[in-house]
């Protein structure tokens, strides 16, 4: 009889931890994130450097984002922003500064942060050079 009342007060305490255990499980679930929450974006850093344009012999073909390039808008391509940010310009010679949105990838040549559409390029006077020192400002 001792044994059986040990055995029944050891299966009711297994049974009470059991749960009292899987109410702390439903309440840390409760507490918990969902899968999908991602922490709030960084903003993104400003950069210093030279930038290049890059024109006409382009025009109509696919950029990395998918959309056709137009140098007559106002894009840039960049090698970590992601597409479509918002990016304010300065030409740091002359302090013109121009908006533009990050629709391809590049610049393919060394020493670059970026390459600017035609547009972009003559809003900042540096069509005829051809490169120019900038600060790249990601909008939010």
């Amino acid at each position: 009889m001792i044994r059986i009342r040990s055995t029944v007060a050891a299966s009711l305490l297994a049974l009470g931890m059991i749960a009292s255990g899987a109410v702390q499980a439903a309440d840390a679930k409760a507490d918990a994130k969902p899968a999908d929450a991602r922490p709030a974006a960084a903003p993104l850093a400003a950069q210093t450097g030279m930038v290049a344009w890059y024109g006409r012999k382009f025009a109509g073909r696919r950029t990395a984002s998918g959309e056709r390039f137009d140098p007559a808008k106002l894009t840039m391509a960049h090698p970590t922003l992601p597409f479509g940010t918002r990016v304010k310009v300065t030409h740091l010679g002359n302090k013109r500064s121009v908006i533009v949105r990050v629709n391809d990838r590049g610049p393919r040549t060394p020493g670059r942060i970026a390459d600017l559409s035609h547009a972009a390029a003559k809003a900042l006077g540096m069509l005829k050079k051809g490169v120019a020192e900038v600060r790249l400002d990601p909008q939010p």
